[in-house]
């Protein structure tokens, strides 16, 4: 391109003159007029030329030439858009200021829900030990159902004042094994007696909740993970003088009573029979009852299913609450809790069990014992058969019973769904009054000589019955009494009359009065008269 024709296009494109100057040089002529918004303007020779030109530039950047506020000149144009490009760079500077600012917000708040996470997971993990942990053993699979140990300790503020804190001055009075099924949405608790006869090797033979003063827990899951014959993948220990917090925190529970339970003067509680909403306290006392069902015999059972009943309970209530809800329910938790769980853990696995059905598929059951008074000491020996009975169905994601008459609690303490196949012994046919050597009997020792209806009750398991034996009211019976209820079967008569033969007995069966427990198939109150077998 020549001289000219550049001059000629930046004379259109900036307004200025194309001509050389005097030097016959390329550049253009300096200007003499005064500066009008950071141009040169003579206003007495402005020509029709120059504001067409000035018109054409304005038109190429968009604007009016009346609105003209940018250089006429390239080295004008230039300062035009460094002064754009700083305005951009302002903004820019804004945002970004902004941004950052936004940044440390999110920061501050994540550093603060970080400290409050592990402000929980520390009270939470609080007692937690190597040993436990090497004790515990992870599922194969992530999302394969697991097994935990739930206990109920009985270390309270005065006691821990009067015995001191150590672990080796208490007992677990709550031994609960529960299985956890996330994909099939599913809980199972089995309690395990606390007197549960069992062989602790350099200890010799102990009640399974002497575990715990002698090892710990560690040592509590390895016993009872011997006993189950399962893995045992978590641990948590529950206080139950401080769970009452968490239980008020959801508003209280509800539970329904088949019973009234009254037992002011060792848990403090006088609950009517029926359906009602517990608060934290009335829950304690609940849980910790036991003379409540002395007339019943076996008090421990009775109170272990309403333990079951009450955190069954408790799922249900926080299952049915806001997840919003769900940290602050876990701080109030780990108030009361010890467990190698962290709170995101609990999170995690309350989101998979959010469509739990609580009515149907929370399981429970203990395992299935009888009494024998063995070397001065009251213990409960497990039935073998029935226990790996009760594990395989267990295992199998079933409920613990096949057959909801052989749980002998319900229909007296609090109950979870007890599952089962749907049969149930009162659907036979059988209206024989032929011995039957089968169904359910609570023997009762109505006499002072300690271990008689423990023995009994061993030679009637062995004839094929399910048995459970305890004390009778009084020890003051001189002949043996035997009842039969047929509202649990029609085969009852059969059963009382089998039970008698078993026992050696000249007794007649009579269907029961209405003054002793419906609970059972037959119940026996032993007299003085028997001889034992």
């Amino acid at each position: 391109m020549s001289s000219e024709e550049q001059g000629r296009l930046s004379a259109e494109r900036y307004g200025t003159g194309g001509g050389r100057n005097a030097a016959g040089s390329d550049a253009r002529q300096p200007h003499s007029t005064p500066l009008v918004q950071g141009r040169h303007v003579n206003a007495g020779s402005y020509s029709h030329t120059s504001a067409a030109s000035d018109t054409h530039a304005a038109h190429l950047r968009g604007n009016n030439p009346d609105e003209m506020d940018h250089a006429a000149s390239r080295s004008d144009g230039v300062g035009y858009y460094v002064s754009k490009r700083q305005q951009a760079k302002r903004s820019h500077r804004v945002l970004k200021v902004v941004v950052i600012s936004l940044v440390a917000v999110l920061a501050v708040a994540g550093a603060a829900f970080a400290w409050y996470i592990n402000s929980i997971n520390s009270k939470l993990s609080k007692g937690i030990d190597s040993s436990l942990l090497n004790q515990l053993v992870a599922p194969t699979k992530t999302d394969d159902p697991f097994y935990m140990l739930l206990l109920g300790v009985d270390q309270d503020e005065e006691r821990t004042e009067e015995w001191g804190a150590d672990q080796s001055n208490y007992r677990t009075d709550s031994i609960i094994l529960v299985r956890i099924d996330p994909p099939n949405k599913k809980v199972t608790l089995i309690s395990i007696p606390r007197d549960t006869m069992v062989d602790m090797g350099e200890h010799g033979t102990q009640k399974i909740n002497a575990a715990y003063s002698f090892g710990g827990a560690s040592y509590m899951v390895e016993q009872v993970s011997k006993l189950a014959g399962v893995n045992i993948s978590h641990y948590a220990e529950l206080n139950f003088e401080e769970f009452t917090s968490v239980v008020d925190t959801l508003g209280g529970v509800e539970v329904t009573l088949p019973v009234a339970v009254s037992d002011m003067d060792y848990a403090g509680i006088d609950l009517p029979a029926g359906t009602q909403t517990l608060n934290g306290e009335q829950a304690l006392g609940l849980c910790r009852s036991r003379h409540a069902y002395d007339a019943y015999g076996g008090g421990d059972f009775y109170r272990s299913a309403n333990q079951r009943m009450v955190i069954a309970a408790i799922i249900r209530k926080v299952l049915e609450s806001d997840p919003a809800s769900w940290p602050n329910l876990i701080s109030q938790l780990a108030d009361s809790v010890t467990t190698d769980l962290s709170a995101t853990d609990i999170l995690s696995l309350a989101n998979q069990f959010k469509d739990l059905d609580t009515e149907n598929d929370i399981y429970s059951g203990s395992v299935p014992t009888t009494s024998q008074y063995i070397n001065n000491l009251w213990y409960e020996v497990v039935d073998e058969d029935a226990w790996k009975t009760m594990m395989e169905r267990t295992n199998a994601g079933e409920p613990p019973y096949s057959d909801s008459s052989q749980d002998f609690t319900a229909g007296v303490a609090g109950s979870v769904s007890a599952g089962g196949d749907g049969s149930d012994s009162s659907d036979t046919t059988s209206t024989s009054s032929d011995p039957v050597y089968s169904g359910s009997v609570l023997v009762l020792n109505g006499t002072e000589t300690q271990g008689v209806a423990s023995n009994a009750a061993n030679v009637l398991t062995a004839a094929g019955f399910s048995t459970i034996a305890g004390n009778a009211d009084s020890t003051g019976h001189t002949t043996t009494t035997i009842v039969y209820n047929t509202s649990k079967t029609t085969s009852a008569l059969g059963e009382a009359k089998g039970v008698a033969e078993k026992l050696g007995l000249s007794v007649t069966p009579t269907e029961n009065p209405g003054t002793y427990s419906d609970n059972y198939d037959v119940v026996v109150i032993l007299g003085t008269d028997y001889k034992g077998k």
